[in-house]
């Protein structure tokens, strides 16, 4: 016992130190890192940069950031969230062009960054983000007009290079003219997923910028007022004469408006009319739902649906999805469902196709399974009519409700 009330910190093997170090904060880790020379040390260790989180830390200025990246940040990062000074009283440059070259060459292995309320309009262009990025999140930012530009802007840092190109001539011309094509040529983009969460300075110039991107696969616009249809329509994946054109390796898609109420807005997923080839997945949102699902039977290739934060009739989903035959999986989350009003016309054509479809019918209601699971599902009707339609399509319903009339 007197042997166990002795023990201290320093018994502990490192592994259990770094892991209990692990559950602190950055700030915190930075003050640990003062209690003595093997602290200063473990705290230094990459397995606690891996996913550094400074949005929770009002206080931080770009000295801070200089000193974290000279200090702490390494190889090991791999997941990196700012807070900007954009709605703060100081204001002032927070994402310098020095910083950010800097944290491209000590950490390597960065694949996701999350920028929160960073003004932006200071960089000339997204090519000073760190080349190792495959995920871009920006929540409450502001950008210039460029930024997403594919073709890297020119820098007067050769300017030597440029004039021996420029005033050589024959066998001198063509040895530098290689060296001076590489730097002037576009870099490519390797950022495969881009979030944009209330961008207001989001527009369709950005979006037809974003064509250019080799690898954009997913794309999340929650939010952007300034996206309209005809924007939208023009970056659809399509046959072109010189082959595929627009955003042709987009696989997933979200669009959603629900902030700003009373807001006068574009209506921006109409723009989904346009095919988009290639397109799986396909999520939407707010005020975005109803003009979308107008649009969603022309998309060919979609497999997954999600419909979220939004107030929908069953006739609404079960006209839209009609003839989304390859559809694989429907998704309902936050949704409110109107109660099933329809017009006697309507229900004789539905009574028509459901006996066209009697022995399907038939084949589920002998089913005890089914039957028990009815009387405990709140959207029965809608699940029997979808599974006629989509027979090989899953429902996935997740905190919705029906809406209950007072009449």
């Amino acid at each position: 016992m007197d042997e166990f009330k002795g023990c201290d910190l320093d018994y502990f093997p490192e592994n259990i130190l770094i892991d209990v170090l692990s559950f602190l904060s950055v700030r915190e880790l930075v003050r640990a890192g003062r209690v003595c020379k093997r602290w200063k040390r473990l705290v230094k260790d990459q397995r606690l940069w891996r996913t550094v989180d400074l949005t929770a830390w009002k206080g931080v200025t770009s000295r801070i950031l200089w000193v974290l990246l000279r200090q702490y940040f390494g190889c090991g990062l791999r997941c990196l969230r700012l807070r900007g000074l954009l709605l703060s009283a100081r204001g002032g440059t927070f994402l310098s062009e020095s910083w950010l070259k800097a944290l491209s060459t000590k950490c390597p292995r960065l694949s996701k960054l999350c920028l929160l309320h960073a003004d932006l309009r200071t960089l000339p262009n997204c090519h000073l983000l760190p080349p190792s990025l495959r995920v871009l999140e920006l929540r409450g930012c502001e950008l210039p007009q460029g930024f997403f530009c594919q073709a890297k802007s020119s820098s007067p840092a050769f300017p030597q290079d440029r004039a021996v190109a420029t005033s050589s001539a024959g066998g001198s011309q063509q040895g530098k003219n290689p060296k001076v094509k590489g730097q002037a040529s576009p870099l490519g983009i390797s950022i495969e997923s881009l979030v944009l969460n209330n961008v207001p300075s989001f527009t369709d110039q950005h979006l037809q910028s974003l064509t250019s991107w080799e690898r954009l696969c997913r794309l999340e616009l929650r939010d952007t007022f300034r996206i309209t249809a005809n924007g939208l329509r023009s970056c659809a994946a399509k046959d072109g004469l010189s082959g595929m054109e627009g955003l042709s390796k987009l696989k997933f898609l979200e669009l959603g408006i629900t902030a700003r109420q009373g807001y006068q807005l574009q209506m921006a997923s109409l723009g989904l009319g346009a095919g988009w080839l290639g397109l799986e997945e396909l999520s939407l949102g707010g005020k975005e739902v109803g003009p979308g699902l107008l649009c969603a039977s022309r998309l060919k290739d979609l497999k997954r649906l999600c419909l979220w934060a939004c107030t929908l009739g069953e006739l609404q989903i079960v006209r839209s999805c009609r003839m989304l035959r390859g559809l694989r999986q429907l998704q309902f989350e936050d949704v409110v469902f109107q109660p099933r009003q329809s017009p006697p016309a309507e229900e004789e054509e539905r009574s028509n196709e459901e006996q066209q479809d009697g022995e399907e019918h038939s084949e589920m209601d002998n089913n005890d399974d089914n039957k028990t699971q009815d009387t405990n599902d709140p959207f029965p009707s809608l699940r029997r009519s979808l599974a006629v339609m989509l027979p090989s399509c899953s429902l996935v319903f997740t905190n919705c409700s029906v809406q209950i009339n007072a009449d």
